[in-house]
């Protein structure tokens, strides 16, 4: 009879025990260790990060409330053994099962490439790898490689017009010969029949559009008027007039501080220099938008051969189909820069 008890105490005891144990292991898998409020999180596991590395950040950024019970879950599947960086979404009240597969699996979340006004092609390095784990470093020389811009069908002069300004959802882990061969997949297809057909209208390829689109979009922060200066600047293509464009001087030389061009500036020795050279420059002279490009594409036929800024700075220009009316706006514009006392 004694035995008897012993042993029916021993069950409740295992069972108890074993219930308390099932539940403490269920709570560890399956109840919600991830707080993060009501909005997802993004997590950025780096290339160099260990998991110590981990198991401190989500403590200290207050992402997990039993980092115990977390890190017993990512050991028992290895995850502490293979980590993969990348930008992941937590999700409020994840498990700690959810999310150490998560973060096992490697599937990251998109993230926002947005890129712009880049007057140089290291400045479009340092724009392209702003928010990814690329570093500028490491991309420049891709940019700026003859044999990859070759590859991709440009040369190093013209390979900045492959990459359309825009907002692109890419992976943060993504490489360089990655992120080279989705800024050419957009670039075909942005360069649609239509849009071709339309250049060669113009008696343009599209690399010439992207590179007349780069001076019209220097010309004018009106973009209402990039059809009309870039009309102007066709007409002259056609007459075989050189382009006499002010910011192909400027980025020959190299000093984007210029704000009125001198004759002592036209006398550079560069083919950008279209004052002394007949036709399209090299390559475009900064990152053109795709509003110019568009302004291009659609320019406006009309008989201007001429334009220069408004004399009231507003931005617009004045458009003028004579010399002599030409160089009656262009006095008006150089009296008000001497109003405002700027020289150079």
């Amino acid at each position: 009879m004694k035995k008897k008890k012993i042993f029916a105490t021993a069950m409740i005891v295992f069972s108890v025990m074993l219930s308390s144990f099932t539940f403490y292991a269920y709570q560890i898998f399956f109840t919600a260790n991830i707080q993060v409020g009501k909005e997802a999180r993004l997590f950025t596991i780096y290339p160099t990060s260990t998991f110590k590395e981990i198991q401190n950040r989500l403590y200290d950024e207050q992402i997990v409330t039993d980092l115990v019970a977390f890190s017993f879950i990512a050991r028992i599947k290895d995850y502490d053994k293979y980590i993969k960086p990348g930008v992941y979404n937590l999700k409020a009240d994840m498990s700690n099962l959810e999310a150490v597969n998560l973060l096992r699996s490697g599937k990251q979340t998109p993230v926002r490439l947005t890129f712009n006004n880049a007057r140089r092609i290291e400045k479009l390095a340092a724009k392209l790898t702003a928010n990814i784990a690329l570093d500028s470093a490491t991309l420049l020389p891709y940019l700026t490689s003859d044999s990859i811009a070759r590859s991709y069908g440009f040369d190093s002069l013209n390979f900045i017009s492959m990459f359309l300004p825009n907002t692109y959802q890419v992976y943060w882990t993504i490489s360089a010969n990655e992120l080279l061969d989705r800024m050419k997949t957009e670039y075909e297809n942005f360069w649609s029949e239509e849009r071709r057909a339309k250049a060669a209208k113009a008696g343009l390829t599209a690399k010439e559009v992207s590179t007349l689109a780069s001076i019209v979009d220097w010309e004018t922060n009106v973009m209402e008027e990039t059809p009309s200066i870039a009309g102007v600047y066709i007409n002259r293509l056609k007459r075989g007039i050189p382009l006499q464009a002010d910011p192909t001087l400027v980025f020959a030389l190299n000093d984007f501080t210029i704000r009125r061009v001198l004759n002592r500036h036209k006398a550079i020795d560069s083919p950008y220099n279209t004052y002394k050279y007949k036709g399209l420059p090299p390559g475009p002279v900064m990152l053109p938008s795709i509003t110019a490009i568009e302004g291009v594409l659609n320019y406006k036929e009309h008989k201007y051969l001429y334009f220069c800024a408004n004399p009231d700075f507003s931005g617009t220009h004045l458009f003028a189909r004579t010399l002599t009316e030409h160089n009656r706006n262009a006095a008006g514009f150089q009296r008000a820069l001497n109003r405002q006392r700027i020289y150079k």
